[in-house]
């Protein structure tokens, strides 16, 4: 973590200054404003999060409740959510309080007394083995909770404006703020007052019965299907033995997904109530909570479940439903969006593959970055566009892999060949539920397909498109191992890593020649796109990686670029050079970000986008590329 360059800091460092529209923030909704989020949900607290650090931009969030929420029903956390987190800066806090994932264990009928279940399959889970990042069980309202604490410390100070719900809007041809708002009051002193408010961008987080996507028309395509599943978060006894392991248990009394929970005692399970009759018109979902534990006992068997408390509990049919468009405008009509539609908003799915929250939180962090740089005048309007365009595939991807996890979840005994089928799915498809599998296509922000044809091969390791997957290495300041992809805070920054050719460091290079232009040439991004008197740093978070040992880096023969001095002090920032190259003391073997990822050894720029996912791959030579593709996503300054 770096403090200390706008002056000396002794409180906690996570608190930054407050600027901009976080100064005397008023308290009460004010009647104009360039951003309202509607719902508090983890793609709307993840957006105010977000928009904290555009200070200069006013946000607002409103939500129904008179408060935090305090018991969620999300509660799957995927590696990619973990390394989100990371970029806000509380994955450690998080992990601290969380269940981790370390094993899934597998349970089905004993061949010998198929009334009993013996476990068929004990797999390692997928998070370490596809991320440095974890697979965490924690509830939904701690991670609002550390969202809201990001939102409220960063510079825009955003806090929720409770007890206030969406009525309806309407979205006109003209004006500064075109989306009028009505909203009501729901707790306090005016308590069923209405009144009107009117913004620039609605952020429609509201979950799957959304007004906001009522209000602007947009439909939820797909259904319900005849099954039901009971979920309870719940502290019992029992003499089953992988209590605190993840388990999928398959049974002739039915199915049982079970998920351990932060804490050490608390666990949820997924009960599977079968199938439901085409009249039964939704009364599963009244299930009493002693039919759904007498069922877990049923499928448990020979084990036993004896409950001393319920947290919580439901009854839900089965539904995977995706949004037709994800904005209030149609593909070709050329408006610019006003209205957005993040989360269960637009799309809803089962709970078992523990991808809502995660999902939606992408949502938000995709939202949020290109709504900071349009209302900060870094981008044009046309960047929102590629909201819709880049979520909606993703949300078919999940319904997709939903459907077919529920599926195999649900399978009676004797429609099972393989009894290791459902594990080896579990870990087979192990990059879309860790967060991974997301590609986004070329567009005004992503490296059109000639050129990623072209190029891709320099960083074979850094696929265009996908999240910027990060590596050790050796930071050469101090000698300290760290990864690369840490140094990535969710600040709407772009980051550009230049991965440097073979010369040694102190010698004339392709590297040299990179970095001169980019200082010097009026057509450089840095030149073209950073504010007069802002830092350079501002824009573009710019970092080298050599391939020569640390030692071998004279800080002194490094170009200017990568020890820029920012910050009302002018400091130099030390955290800007890198050298990919560190000894392994227990192997003696060395291990190298370039080889791992396929570097080329010639030197190759990889330009990544606020939200993480790497938008271009370039060789040192390109410079023209390189501006030509940021003059089609960055306004002049």
């Amino acid at each position: 973590m770096q403090f200390h360059h706008h002056g000396y800091v002794s409180g906690d460092p996570r608190v930054l200054p407050a600027a901009g529209t976080g100064i005397d923030r008023p308290a009460e909704l004010p009647d104009e404003m360039d951003v309202l989020i509607v719902g508090s949900g983890p793609a709307g607290m993840l957006l105010a999060a977000q928009m904290s650090r555009f200070p200069d931009v006013t946000t607002r969030m409103i939500e129904r409740r008179d408060g935090r929420l305090v018991l969620g029903q999300a509660d799957g956390i995927q590696p990619r959510s973990v390394e989100t987190f990371d970029a806000f800066g509380f994955a450690e806090r998080i992990i601290a309080e969380a269940y981790n994932i370390g094993w899934m264990n597998f349970w089905g009928p004993d061949p010998e007394n198929p009334e009993n279940i013996i476990r068929t399959a004990r797999t390692e889970d997928y998070g370490f083995q596809i991320s440095e990042y974890p697979h965490l069980i924690v509830n939904q309202a701690r991670v609002l909770d550390y969202f809201a604490e990001a939102a409220a410390h960063g510079p825009g100070r955003i806090l929720p404006d409770y007890g206030i719900e969406f009525v309806g809007l309407t979205v006109h041809d003209e004006g500064e703020h075109p989306v009028e708002v009505q909203v009501r009051y729901t707790a306090g002193p005016r308590e069923g007052e209405e009144r009107t408010v009117r913004a620039k961008y609605v952020a429609g987080c509201d979950g799957a019965r959304s007004g906001v996507r009522e209000a602007i028309g947009r439909k939820h395509l797909g259904g319900i299907s005849a099954h039901a599943w009971g979920v309870m978060d719940v502290l019992v006894n029992t003499d089953f033995p992988d209590w605190r392991t993840k388990c999928a248990i398959n049974s002739e009394s039915g199915n049982i997904l079970h998920i351990p929970r932060e804490g050490g005692y608390l666990s949820r399970m997924y009960i599977d109530l079968g199938a439901v009759a085409e009249d039964d018109d939704h009364h599963v979902r009244s299930t009493p909570i002693e039919a759904i534990i007498a069922k877990a006992n049923d499928i448990l068997h020979p084990f036993t479940l004896d409950v001393k408390q319920v947290a919580w509990f439901s009854v839900y049919e089965v539904g995977h439903r995706v949004t037709d468009r994800f904005d209030d405008v149609d593909a070709d009509d050329g408006r610019t969006p006003r209205v957005f539609l993040t989360g269960d908003a637009c799309h809803t799915h089962s709970a078992k593959a523990g991808q809502g929250m995660n999902v939606s939180m992408q949502d938000g962090f995709n939202l949020g970055w290109k709504l900071g740089s349009v209302l900060s005048g870094r981008s044009p309007e046309g960047l929102l566009r590629t909201y819709s365009s880049e979520r909606q595939p993703v949300a078919q991807q999940l319904i997709d892999f939903d459907r077919e996890w529920s599926s195999l979840m649900a399978r009676k005994p004797e429609e099972i060949e393989d009894p290791q089928e459902l594990a080896t799915f579990y870990l087979g498809t192990a990059e879309f539920p860790s967060g991974f599998m997301t590609q986004y296509g070329p567009s005004m922000i992503e490296q059109d397909a000639a050129q990623q044809e072209q190029h891709q091969a320099l960083a074979a390791g850094f696929p265009i498109g996908k999240r910027f997957k990060s590596a050790e290495v050796v930071r050469v300041g101090d000698g300290n191992v760290v990864h690369l992809g840490h140094h990535a805070n969710a600040d709407g920054r772009w980051r550009v890593y230049a991965f440097a050719d073979a010369a040694a460091p102190e010698e004339e290079s392709k590297l040299r020649d990179w970095a001169r232009w980019m200082m010097k040439d009026a057509a450089s991004p840095l030149r073209r796109h950073t504010p007069a008197g802002g830092d350079l740093d501002a824009i573009f978070d710019i970092k080298v990686v050599y391939q020569q040992p640390f030692e071998e880096v004279d800080l002194n023969r490094v170009p200017g670029l990568f020890l820029p001095k920012t910050g009302p002090l002018g400091l130099t920032d030390w955290e800007k050079i890198y050298a990919a190259t560190q000894t392994e003391l227990s192997t003696g073997k060395t291990a190298s970000i370039f080889d791992e990822r396929g570097l080329s050894r010639d030197g190759v720029v990889v330009v990544v986008r606020p939200d993480q996912y790497v938008a271009a791959v370039l060789p040192l030579t390109a410079t023209a590329e390189l501006a030509a593709f940021f003059e089609g996503c960055l306004l002049p300054a």
